[in-house]
């Protein structure tokens, strides 16, 4: 977005303290483009990371994201499979929920495969997470060019030897496929800010690229690390991150000191967005 002067309007950041359903119901009908959801998965991991009726809970939220997307709104959601119990829940409850009680359409399964992980003996030891990725509509964003991995220079010009190939889309790149290798942060990685369920940056921004445009905004409603402030700032959309817990004002000032683009407003007050 550009203002009167040629210069790229400053895009406007926000990170809020609070319920996720509360904060949902502030935003108005169709305003956002894309949710972000890395919701708790139910596993204790701490006093946040614990619900009785996890699908109840989760349906409230799922409800309302719905409702504040764009027609060309898009909604991933990381999770497992740890099922325990119809209390406890896991990704797999949450799927047939939204399938079986909303308009939500899946468009792709995420296998986000990572090589470092904590060995087991007693089953095959996990080194995968999914993301599930739906959509309101079938008009939904979705920007392949902006996230095409480029061939080695070998490879391409392996390629460009078969003449049944378009050599345009070869220098695009390819499709990254539905299968993301990207390491999990080990306790060393300076993306870290303190969160121990922190994803990394590699993949928020292969999801805020591909499925929104610049200047579009972009809805973190479990902010956790604020590891989506940052890409949004980096990639020129805007934000809005709420999370239940105060530490994510301490987490989002530590990502905006790891920013370089100073081209952004910060607000603490989701009205501002709207007005």
């Amino acid at each position: 977005m550009l203002g009167g002067n040629g210069m790229s309007e400053k895009k406007r950041q926000a990170i809020i303290v609070s319920d996720v359903v509360d904060c949902l119901k502030q935003l108005p009908d169709e305003s956002v483009q894309l949710i972000i959801a890395d919701p708790p998965y139910n596993i204790d991991i701490a006093e946040w990371d614990n619900y009785e009726n996890y699908t109840e809970w989760a349906s409230q939220w799922i409800s309302e994201s719905f409702r504040v997307l764009k027609k060309t709104g898009n909604m991933v959601i990381f999770g497992g499979f740890q099922f325990e119990n119809a209390g406890r829940g896991d990704l797999l409850e949450l799927v047939h929920y939204i399938r079986n009680h909303t308009d939500f359409k899946l468009v792709n399964v995420i296998i986000w495969y990572y090589k470092n992980g904590i060995s087991a003996k007693r089953f095959y030891s996990n080194r995968h997470e999914e993301i599930m990725w739906f959509a309101k509509s079938k008009k939904y964003i979705f920007n392949l060019d902006d996230v095409r991995v480029k061939y080695d220079p070998e490879t391409l010009e392996l390629y460009k030897r078969d003449k049944r190939l378009n050599h345009k889309n070869l220098e695009k790149g390819k499709n990254p496929t539905n299968v993301w290798e990207i390491s999990r942060l080990n306790s060393n990685s300076l993306e870290r800010v303190g969160h121990p369920t922190q994803k990394p940056e590699k993949i928020i921004e292969r999801l805020v690229r591909s499925m929104s445009n610049k200047g579009d905004l972009v809805l973190d409603i479990f902010a956790g690390s604020a590891v989506t402030l940052k890409v949004c700032i980096e990639q020129e959309r805007e934000s809005i991150g709420c999370d239940i817990s105060p530490d994510i004002l301490k987490y989002a000032e530590l990502q905006r000191k790891k920013v370089q683009n100073c081209c952004y407003t910060y607000i603490n007050d989701i009205s501002n967005f709207f007005n």
